[in-house]
């Protein structure tokens, strides 16, 4: 495997990433250039400076991962990662410290005036009435974006005496409840609550201009703004009209919509309600090192077969939402790659139930792990970041429904596909903390682990069933590693299902063989 470095990226990255492939660190180039040469390398490396476009992503035929050392990803197409499947990841924490402790710094400067203060001193001056501040005690300060970085600063917040709201659609309630904020489902019941508004989001379509001037208008009057996140997020044109009619008080930024041509910002004409740094919020030692290490390290992990840890092109997996449902991601999957091997016919659509523990928890982490066992079954290269896009270029459609209904278990999920000829149903559940068993399949009830390889036999009830299927895989070199018989749950139907784990693949002369025997019909070879 070939890893292609770009940018100023901290030599330990280099050295992290060589233990699993062969590396070539180069300097920043052109989109021509990087087109050139991109089809030979499983994973790319970069800072802010390389521009990742989608002509860059078409060419890079054997990528399977890309790794920005910094938060943002705005110099990455990220849908055109996504269709391809591509894994884009930043580092969220490698400079959470950094960013939050700058934007902290830049509300207290632009509260007490710290640049203009330090300056007037600095000429020889004492102007102390001229330079009277407002106190955050008391306040109220607005988080858009819940990240590490959002979070960390809602933490100082809550520290300095402030009340904290939060708006995040991909946060949920309980989780900014727990750190003490109070969670704003509706971006338009945001705006007219803070005193200090903070923004820690990418830059996306969703959010370029964010703050504008329909939105400051609906903002308290006076309301102060800091941006140490990315450019372009608050109109600049927007941001200095609401200085000027006060609509606005004051502004702490650090991020610019053009920062190589910083002498065009419309906000350096103004004097102490503006505070303006080059974009510094992850600008210290520590921080450089911490987010090329971190990065380098998810790059290690997925080319040896692992997960990464911070994809941003997942954000139904983020780990806030993950984390309570992380544990029945791989039943889930399981058992959607089992129901799809059942069906027969043209899938039709996906539903999915889930009950006790789970009937009270955001489960869209796992739709995806749902979606990705549906499909990759049946097609190559699926994966959790491009799961959701295919199913939705398919026209597949997924539901979801929670029930409280009592359960055996301390939670379970069920996989209904609806296909065109038939319909299958299969469930799993943790029976105890980390233990998932398969316990229905279709109307057969069952507690059996899922596995690489398994063979299910609907046959008669009847005796030297199991003995038969035994003597065939034996034959055929098969070991059989456990076995269940499974029966339908108050039917008086002679028809059982052996469920059978087995060290290797069932072939189709096998399986054909099997099939033969008297009252045995309809085997299917599972391959997880």
């Amino acid at each position: 495997m070939k890893v292609l470095i770009t940018d100023k990226i901290n030599e330990a990255a280099v050295n992290i990433v060589s233990k699993v492939a062969e590396v070539d660190n180069l300097p920043t180039m052109d989109e021509d250039k990087l087109i050139e040469i991109i089809g030979q390398y499983d994973a790319l490396l970069v800072r802010s400076q390389t521009k990742v476009t989608a002509k860059i992503i078409e060419a890079a035929k054997n990528m399977k991962i890309i790794g920005r050392a910094g938060v943002g990803v705005d110099n990455i197409d990220l849908d055109a990662a996504t269709k391809k499947g591509i894994i884009v990841v930043n580092s969220p924490d490698g400079n959470t410290n950094a960013a939050a402790e700058h934007t902290i710094a830049m509300m207290m400067a632009m509260n007490r005036n710290i640049p203009v203060a330090d300056a007037s001193v600095k000429q020889g001056l004492w102007e102390r009435s001229k330079f009277t501040g407002v106190e955050v005690f008391g306040k109220t300060l607005g988080i858009i974006g819940f990240g590490k970085i959002g979070q960390h600063v809602g933490q100082v917040a809550l520290a300095l005496g402030m009340k904290l709201v939060v708006f995040d659609p991909y946060a949920t309630k309980e989780y900014v409840e727990k750190f003490g904020g109070k969670y704003i489902e509706h971006l338009d019941d945001f705006w007219p609550i803070p005193d200090f508004i903070t923004v820690h989001t990418p830059k996306t379509k969703e959010t370029t201009s964010l703050i504008n001037t329909n939105t400051i208008n609906r903002m308290k009057k006076g309301v102060r703004l800091i941006n140490c996140a990315r450019g372009g997020i608050i109109d600049e044109k927007a941001l200095c009209e609401a200085l000027e009619s006060g609509q606005v008080a004051s502004c702490a930024i650090d991020v610019y919509e053009d920062e190589k041509n910083i002498q065009n910002c419309p906000l350096i004409k103004f004097g102490k309600n503006v505070v303006l740094t080059p974009h510094l919020g992850a600008s210290t030692d520590e921080a450089q090192i911490n987010v090329a290490l971190d990065v380098a390290n998810q790059v290690k992990e997925v080319l040896s077969g692992g997960d990464a840890a911070s994809a941003v092109n997942i954000p139904s997996l983020k780990p806030q939402k993950l984390e309570p449902v992380k544990d029945y991601m791989p039943i889930a999957e399981s058992i959607s790659k089992i129901a799809s091997q059942i069906l027969e016919g043209n899938l039709r659509g996906i539903e999915i139930e889930v009950k006790g523990t789970l009937a009270n928890i955001d489960v869209s982490p796992l739709e995806v792990a749902v979606l990705k066992g549906v499909l990759s079954s049946n097609l190559v290269g699926v994966n959790y970041v491009n799961a959701p896009f295919i199913a939705k270029q398919r026209g597949i459609n997924i539901s979801t429904k929670k029930s409280e209904q009592s359960t055996d278990y301390i939670g379970s999920i069920t996989v209904k596909l609806q296909g065109d000829k038939d319909c299958v149903e299969v469930q799993g559940a943790l029976i105890a903390q980390n233990v998932a068993r398969i316990v229905k399949l279709n109307d057969y009830i069952t507690s059996i682990e899922p596995d690489k390889y398994m063979l299910l036999v609907p046959h008669k009830n009847q005796p030297n069933m199991i003995a038969q299927v035994a003597v065939v895989l034996g034959n055929d070199n098969v070991n059989i590693s456990k076995m269940q018989v499974a029966q339908k749950q108050n039917s008086s139907d002679d028809v059982s299902l052996m469920i059978i784990n087995t060290d290797d693949k069932v072939d189709k002369e096998t399986l054909l063989k099997i099939d033969n025997i008297k009252d045995i019909h309809g085997s299917k070879f599972i391959g997880l």
